[in-house]
């Protein structure tokens, strides 16, 4: 079935009509002009040095051209952050946001407390989730919408790129790859400083505003990856509400960014974190095609790549591709966020303890293997891209063994029949477009994997092993300096040659807690993993810290603050869904922000 067609645009006399029947008081409008004209100049004093560039293209928002954004309130912007502020926070693109948020907030409210709901009945019945039955779903005769021109290559894509990190954006858009996971969330801290700075530098990507940045159609492909929804925008309130992370990320991208991307052939595409179902999916499709609609975009230029990062979602792949295929381009494997969500969903039950990570948990294991076959088999029968996860490693020097390592591990990924991965360091692209030459392919789509015959048990099924002293010491350094790397407004690290984020840490602390939980003993000395043996270790890590770690005395402090948190977050009776929403409702992370503005 198409798409339905956009509402036609009102001619401009009678767009002007109903602009100036919307137009309030001759005092209110002379103030407000006044504010309108003081965002212009500031907005052409940032585009002063793309005279010779592509204009950014101005896309109709019916009756927006001076109304007040009512029932909204905004934080002043950070010192440095001004224009970023001005640019980005005019009334329409508010209003624009508020609209969203109005017509959204109820069925986001109800879709969280359906989390809830899936969640009490998991634990009070004591069953395993099965397939979703969904007889359109499961239906033969429909595939997704065909992929535009510049998303049928999936290759390769650079991951965790958080645009608030300028430096690393700008590298990044100067590298020869597919891709960019333009990151406000697994690697990205939401602090309203980062938050400005990361929106404002895809605009000026978008736009052309970057010295010596090609045009955005000459550049990678900007995936853009809003806040998931356990994240909450503090900074902006709507009817005295606080916004969702998303919807307010989704908003100001759209609306600032969508007319100039579209133009030229490059988007705007998204990937969706952490969804756990279809009904998710359903609603990021309303909300696509409500933005569509508002902007005068044709429904279904927007594409989406679902990441899989929870264990109910994997039982609903099918159901999630229906309910966007008019807007998907697939679905996305990502191990540690996913293998996170056992213990999220499952973690107080014996039969569901995770062992080691580093030792035991890789994607050759038959829970993981199984996903990421069950997620080629399902896109490629209707004909949506598989991708992989992201290699986290670093190379620090030309280690050939280390580049083999890598190497391997996503031909291993290839082997299985995705189309494409991501990883961090940008040194790592020629190494990885070395092996896909080898390869020549552009996607394997037509691999359907019809071999493929993957069960609820084989989803659920855990590897088995233990626990180590040094990956219970591994987890505890990985948590700590995630929650030390936040409260200096930093969304991922580098520790020990791999890059973490909140991927790494949400599994890191979730095994903590699990092996407390159940009194899980180290392999070799047999000893019960206990509250007192983990605040031991604690204190160790954050005592011989070196200056690489904790450089200065602010540094050392920050350290033994998200030591503390960390001891909090492992030992609560009952586990915390996420780390980050945690931490960005925690008092000691947001007045951390607060020093940061």
């Amino acid at each position: 079935m198409n798409p339905p067609a956009t509402p036609p645009k009102l001619p401009q006399p009678q767009l002007r009509e109903r602009t100036e029947r919307m137009e309030p008081s001759r005092s209110r409008r002379e103030e407000r002009l006044r504010v309108i004209n003081t965002h212009l100049n500031l907005a052409r004093r940032c585009h002063k040095d793309a005279a010779q560039k592509p204009k950014p293209v101005n896309i109709g928002w019916r009756g927006t051209s001076a109304v007040e954004a009512v029932g909204v309130e905004v934080e002043l912007p950070p010192k440095g952050l001004e224009e970023a502020h001005t640019t980005l926070l005019t009334p329409p693109a508010l209003k624009f946001v508020a609209d969203l948020t109005k017509r959204f907030n109820s069925e986001v409210d109800l879709m969280l407390n359906e989390r809830v709901r899936r969640k009490v009945e998991l634990d009070v019945t004591g069953n395993r989730p099965e397939f979703l039955v969904n007889p359109q779903a499961q239906a033969p005769d429909w595939r997704v919408d065909p992929a535009p021109r510049r998303l049928q290559d999936r290759r390769l894509d650079l991951g965790d790129v958080s645009p608030a990190n300028t430096e690393h954006f700008v590298a990044a858009l100067k590298c020869k790859v597919n891709g960019i996971q333009t990151d406000f969330d697994d690697g990205h801290c939401p602090t309203w400083p980062a938050q400005l700075r990361g929106l404002y530098n895809v605009f000026k990507a978008v736009h052309g505003l970057f010295p010596d940045i090609g045009d955005i159609g000459s550049l990678p492909v900007l995936m853009l990856r809003p806040r998931a929804w356990n994240m909450i925008e503090h900074n902006m309130l709507v009817d005295g509400r606080e916004v969702p992370g998303p919807l307010f990320d989704f908003g100001l991208l759209m609306f600032h960014c969508a007319g100039r991307l579209m133009q030229a052939e490059s988007g705007p595409f998204f990937y969706l974190s952490k969804v756990e179902g279809a009904n998710e999916a359903r609603l990021w499709n309303e909300i696509f095609c409500w933005a569509q609609d508002q902007l005068d975009i044709p429904r279904g230029t927007i594409k989406s790549c679902v990441l899989i990062e929870n264990v109910l979602a994997s039982f609903q792949m099918e159901a999630i591709l229906y309910e966007l295929r008019h807007h998907s381009i697939g679905l996305n494997c990502g191990i540690w966020d996913y293998s996170a969500s056992f213990v999220n969903k499952f973690g107080h039950r014996d039969d569901f303890v995770l062992p080691d990570r580093n030792k035991y948990v890789n994607m050759q294991r038959h829970f993981l293997r199984s996903y990421m076959d069950l997620v080629v088999h399902t896109c490629h029968r209707r004909g949506a891209h598989a991708t992989g996860g992201m290699a986290a490693t670093m190379l620090v020097s030309k280690d050939s063994f280390l580049v083999s390592q890598v190497t391997a591990a996503k031909l291993r990924e290839l082997v299985a029949g995705v189309d494409g991965f991501m990883v961090y360091d940008l040194r790592l692209v020629p190494v990885m477009l070395k092996l896909y030459r080898t390869l020549g392919f552009i996607n394997q789509i037509d691999r359907v994997r019809d071999d493929v015959k993957v069960t609820p048990a084989d989803l659920l099924e855990m590897p088995a092993g233990g626990v180590t002293l040094e990956g219970l010491k591994h987890n505890v350094a990985v948590g700590i300096l995630f929650i030390a790397a936040w409260l200096r407004g930093q969304g991922h690290y580098v520790y020990k040659g791999a890059v973490e984020d909140s991927a790494t840490a949400e599994i890191s602390r979730s095994q903590v807690w699990q092996w407390i939980r159940h009194r899980a003993t180290l392999e070799v000395s047999g000893e019960v993993i206990t509250r007192k043996l983990v605040q031991t270790l604690i204190k160790e890590f954050v005592d011989s810290a070196n200056t690489e770690i904790a450089p200065d005395e602010a540094a050392r402090a920050r350290l033994s603050v998200a030591a503390e948190i960390f001891e909090e977050v492992v030992t609560k009776r009952d586990f915390p869904e996420f780390l980050t929403t945690y931490l960005n409702q925690d008092h000691t992370f947001r007045a951390h922000q607060k020093l940061s503005c």
